[in-house]
């Protein structure tokens, strides 16, 4: 059974409170810098995996892309992306990720929003994506950092009047299911280190563009919600394409 608390109708309404699901891409603090690594989107295909709510969908067809299907396990995310949608070259599909049917060369551009550290099999899902991929195409996706996801509670060592010392990086290498907190429900998360998903890329015969571990912008680190991003990374963003 694959993992779908966005259906759970108290993790879903918890959801909606956070500043991405109420501000869209404007309130996600990494995506100045994925927008950056996709590809000129004029004319393309685009599949987005774990898409939610819509909003990159909404976004690359305003980028002129030809078409986009989006794919997302949970019944919740997919009727409000579809109450947000208004475009018939953008199709919602309800799928787990590892289950939908990639059908090969099809799409130009493959992008997921941190939906993958919830997927077990990472290196399947690359073999996936790079069959579905025309020859030059690109995936870019974001997850949840190693250094984040390392240790299962996902929290600061406080000193005893309540000041964040240090992050806790342990575990690093032991790679697998971490039992998470996450708006106050259990989530199964899978850490794997940054070498792994390089090496999967590779692997499965993509070739490595770009990476990012999101260095707050000074503006950010004025913001109390981003200012301890500063301290250790929360996000990794990759791109990679199918080499022609």
């Amino acid at each position: 059974m694959k993992q779908n608390k966005y259906d759970d109708q108290g993790f879903f309404e918890n959801y909606k409170q956070l500043p991405r699901s109420i501000k869209g891409l404007e309130g996600a603090g990494e995506w100045s810098a994925f927008r950056a690594m996709f590809p000129d989107l004029s004319d393309r295909k685009v599949l987005d995996l774990g898409c939610g709510f819509g909003w990159h969908c909404r976004y690359v067809r305003e980028q002129h892309a030809s078409t986009v299907v989006g794919v997302d396990i949970s019944r919740n995310m997919l009727e409000r992306a579809r109450l947000m949608t208004d475009d018939t070259n953008i199709e919602y599909v309800q799928s787990a990720i590892e289950d939908y049917d990639y059908p090969a060369n099809e799409f130009d551009v493959v992008i997921s929003s941190l939906a993958l550290h919830y997927i077990r099999d990472f290196e399947d899902i690359c073999k996936k994506v790079y069959q579905s991929l025309t020859v030059g195409g690109s995936f870019v996706f974001s997850v949840e950092h190693p250094v984040f996801t390392s240790v299962a509670e996902q929290d600061w060592y406080y000193s005893p009047d309540g000041k964040k010392l240090h992050w806790p990086l342990d575990h690093y290498h032991e790679e697998g299911a971490r039992q998470s907190r996450f708006l106050d429900n259990d989530v199964t998360k899978y850490h794997r280190n940054i070498a792994t998903q390089i090496n999967a890329l590779v692997k499965t015969g993509f070739q490595f563009r770009e990476m990012s571990e999101l260095k707050p912008e000074r503006e950010q680190i004025e913001d109390p919600e981003w200012h301890d991003a500063y301290r250790r990374p929360i996000f990794l963003l990759i791109a990679a394409d199918k080499q022609v």
